[in-house]
């Protein structure tokens, strides 16, 4: 396979230089080898940004990024710094997935990743894969997720006698907003490459917002314009990569650092407009990844270390006053395997061990630690016009307290089933089914939390089917590319983990008892123009329909309900235009109306909003220095509007970027 790939690549470099004395050609050409399996198509196919597609949308954060992919709800408190954790299909935040260049996030305190404290400008690619990855070469606990977004960041590319790169941005704006950024890229040898990526990000988070509210008889009650306060963010993010090639293989090490100060801005009620609450995270993890091939059989292992520091702070004249510091320590081990029994068959076995601990300055905190252990079987058919991938995930948890006695051990056991075929001869129309099920362990906060945690909780489970097509084509006249795929997919979420108060006031416990049922519809379509020879268009749409209404109880006056904060009807769409280094980008999203607590009555309903959000941008070249200047303006109407009840988002706003890149 390795010869091939250098024989496509020397054929292209051919291609440039075509019109170079063939006597020359000796001097200028060298063999790239590439030493890789080649990839197989994907049995559900991934929701992909990437590139300069990924880019040029008006996003300063993955989860802004997000948005745009079907079927995701994006939970975000507002401003520049506020939290922004992402649900898909409904089935609740901790059974997301979330993997940096190969190894998964965690956070075994209360299972959620804040993806605004992941930039995008070190982000080569996001993918949005329901289900599981269609890869059976991977982690265990990557088997684990109903659904899994995978993040990869930039891998140095040297062409011939280059031996660095270097880009340097700096954004400001609405917001009292600036935001610098350095990438240095180094080639140390023939095989070895570094890169080093930095980012500072500073915003007082101040924003105008409407404040309007009707009683339940339909009388208004406020209508007042305010300013949001305590939303500021002071952070940074340091990143080292090194990456190298062996003769069977590759590797990669990862240095992370993520250091910021924020202030939480409060929910927006009885017309009280500043909170006390402030946050201190570091979260600081050192991750490797080998991947070696030798003949048939294939092995990827990857180890990591993470330290979280979470300070908390609520000087709230009003409230009781807080001062919390809580530490986490994760050490992570996979090993991958996998064997290729004949040309349309292979197999594999995965081993994945974890061990987490949570420590803080509570009184009586119990400190827990949990040993995680991962083991999986998959196995992969690939005839020409079917490809069946089948899984099955064992999950072994054990549980260790100070001063009480610990839970039982948990075991738990993952099926999965996947197939993909091509009824039509040029295989551009394609039909895929899954069957798959899933879990979410309870967090430390769901067992162990202080007069709320109920260590006898069950693991949370999930059944997940699907039924799908896809069309794609590719061509080279005024319509270059083609591509629709819809989703129809019923989910059962049993064991549904919730607060339910216990009979004393302020008294809580975590208990078993929801059942949701989610039924809905994903839509997604591409469609890329040529209409004149520099002229470019594309256009991106999707739109999702969910019905995830709770079922847990007939007797309960929500029974039947839609779930809080999920939509019927949302939507996205972008359109955008490159012409001689000119690129112009509009986006519009759409959530439809929701209701912000369990019951669907007039009181709890929450109205629905849109975005449009537009960009305009140039490239320069001076010599070997190529520049950018980018220009966006974020919710052009000044639509006002809440994600979440009470957190209220920005009206207009701007953001300029100069990008410099040698």
């Amino acid at each position: 396979m390795k010869y091939i790939y250098s024989l496509v690549l020397l054929c292209i470099s051919i291609d440039v230089f075509a019109d170079t004395p063939l006597d020359s050609l000796s001097h200028q050409l060298k063999e790239v080898e590439v030493i890789a399996r080649k990839p197989n198509e994907d049995i559900i196919p991934a929701q992909t940004l990437s590139g300069e597609e990924l880019h040029r949308l008006n996003s300063n954060s993955v989860a802004d990024a997000l948005r745009y992919f079907s079927g995701v709800q994006v939970k975000d408190y507002g401003g520049v710094g506020g939290i922004k954790t992402v649900n898909i299909r409904s089935m609740g935040t901790n059974h997301t997935g979330v993997v940096y260049d190969g190894v998964e996030l965690g956070n075994a305190q209360n299972g959620q990743i804040d993806l605004g404290q992941f930039s995008l400008d070190n982000i080569e690619a996001l993918s949005l894969y329901n289900g599981q990855k269609s890869e059976i070469l991977q982690p265990a606990k990557d088997f684990g997720s109903a659904g899994t977004i995978y993040m990869r960041t930039r891998t140095p590319v040297f062409y011939d006698r280059e031996n660095y790169h270097a880009r340097a941005t700096v954004r400001t704006g609405s917001f009292d907003l600036l935001n610098p950024s350095v990438m240095i890229e180094l080639k140390l040898s023939e095989r070895i490459s570094t890169s080093l990526s930095t980012e500072w990000i500073n915003s007082s988070g101040k924003y105008k917002f409407r404040y309007r509210r009707v009683n339940p008889a339909g009388e208004l009650a406020y209508d007042t314009t305010a300013v949001r306060q305590n939303g500021d963010i002071n952070a940074t993010r340091i990143e080292w990569n090194t990456h190298g090639n062996l003769n069977s293989g590759s590797w990669n090490f990862k240095v992370y650092n993520y250091n910021s100060e924020r202030g939480v801005p409060g929910a927006i009620v009885n017309n009280v407009w500043r909170r006390g609450e402030r946050i201190w995270d570091t979260n600081s993890f050192a991750q490797g990844r080998y991947t070696g091939y030798f003949g048939k059989f294939t092995t990827l292992n990857n180890i990591k270390y993470a330290f979280y520091r979470t300070h908390y702070v609520n000087n709230d004249d009003k409230q009781i006053k807080i001062d919390n510091l809580y530490k986490q320590k994760e050490i992570y081990f996979s090993s991958a395997n996998e064997y290729e029994i004949t040309n349309f068959w292979s197999a594999s076995a995965s081993y994945d061990f974890m061990w987490n601990t949570l420590d803080a300055d509570v009184y009586g905190f119990v400190k827990p630690d949990r040993i995680s252990q991962y083991l999986s079987a998959a196995t992969a058919l690939n005839f020409n016009r079917i490809k069946i991938q089948a899984s099955a995930l064992g999950t072994f948890i054990h549980d260790k307290i100070r001063g009480q006695k610990a839970p039982a051990d948990k075991h738990v056991f993952s099926p999965a089933i996947f197939m993909n075929g091509y009824p039509l001869r040029n295989k551009d129309f394609s039909i895929r089914i899954f069957y798959k099920q899933s879990f979410r362990m309870p967090t430390f906060n769901d067992l162990y939390y202080a007069d709320m945690g109920n260590s006898q909780l069950s693991p949370e489970r999930v059944t997940q089917y699907n039924l799908g097509f896809l069309y794609d084509h590719n061509s080279t006249s005024l319509i270059s590319a083609v591509r629709i795929s819809a989703d129809i997919y019923y989910n059962r979420v049993k064991d549904k983990i919730v607060a339910y108060p216990k009979g004393q006031q302020f008294r809580w416990t975590m208990l078993n008892l929801g059942l949701v049922d989610i039924r809905g519809i994903d839509v997604t379509g591409l469609l890329t123009l040529n209409p004149y020879r520099d002229l470019y268009l594309t256009v991106r749409a999707q739109y999702t329909f969910q019905r995830a209404i709770d079922i847990t109880n007939p007797s309960d006056n929500y029974y039947g309900d839609q779930i809080p904060y999920i939509p019927r009807h949302s939507g996205a769409a972008v359109v955008n235009a490159q012409w001689k280094g000119w690129g112009l980008n509009y986006s519009w999203i759409y959530v439809g109306e929701r209701y912000n607590q369990q019951e669907n009555i007039r009181y709890n309903y929450t109205q629905p909003w849109y975005t449009s959000d537009v960009s305009l941008s140039k490239d320069f070249k001076l010599g070997c220095v190529s520049l950018r200047g980018l220009i966006e303006i974020n919710n052009l109407l000044s639509q006002d509007y809440d994600v979440i009840l009470n957190y209220p988002m920005p009206k207009r706003n701007y953001r300029f970027t100069l990008t410099v890149e040698i």
